[in-house]
């Protein structure tokens, strides 16, 4: 979904700062039929364009195979498609794949859509992404770990998200500090892959300034 506790949609400059569902209501059944639910209610529930950190840091790389985890509405699916990848999009939400899928098609471009949550799924035992792109999706650190096998050689981690420190000098994303991202986290969670970059940045939006994190990690071999 762009973003759970496993799953979180934390507000985006593109989603104009808006009250989110409690992603801690529930049982996952229940969160996901909230997510559904909110999906068909709304057009965009997230911009149709790709975050602004992300395509900084993607839109010039040499496209080769890419997961979206926790693909929401499908931004950055169908955006990294039209860049030439070859694209797999998870996200538990039928309703905002679907979305997707037919913005997609609109758009001329194909995406392998799975409907799954992302805390649990894994790709088949063969398969190696040249992009893992986990964006405002808040997942368990073991979880982000795992992501990292799924790397080709030469593929890259791509995490942004909500940083802890934006619970009381930001604006917006999850009030639950387990949700949260750190630069520390992040560097351990990135295990033995090259860090390119993990840090904080400050993202704009209309209702003042949130602090974000971001890692860019790489498998060397």
């Amino acid at each position: 979904m762009d973003h759970e506790p496993g799953h979180t949609h934390g507000t985006d400059a593109s989603s104009g700062g808006a009250k989110l569902p409690d992603p801690d209501r529930g049982t996952p059944t229940d969160r996901q039929a909230l997510w559904d639910e909110r999906y068909a209610a709304h057009e965009h529930v997230w911009s149709a364009t790709p975050n602004a950190e992300v395509e900084r840091i993607v839109g010039s790389w040499a496209p080769g195979r890419a997961l979206d985890l926790g693909a929401g509405e499908g931004r950055h699916a169908v955006w990294l498609a039209e860049l030439g990848w070859r694209v797999t999009a998870v996200d538990f939400s039928a309703v905002g794949l679907a979305k997707g899928e037919k913005e997609a098609a609109r758009r001329g471009v194909r995406v392998d859509w799975v409907v799954a949550d992302a805390r649990s799924w894994h790709p088949a035992p063969q398969t190696r992404f040249d992009l893992v792109l986990v964006s405002y999706l808040h997942l368990p650190s073991d979880v982000v770990s795992r992501t990292r096998t799924w790397l080709a050689p030469g593929g890259a981690l791509v995490v942004v998200g909500h940083g802890l420190r934006n619970l009381t000098e930001g604006v917006g994303g999850p009030s639950d500090p387990a949700l949260l991202h750190t630069p520390e986290q992040l560097r351990a969670a990135a295990g033995d892959l090259q860090i390119e970059r993990c840090e904080e940045y400050v993202r704009p939006t209309d209702q003042g300034d949130a602090i974000d994190v971001v890692l860019v990690a790489r498998r060397l071999t």
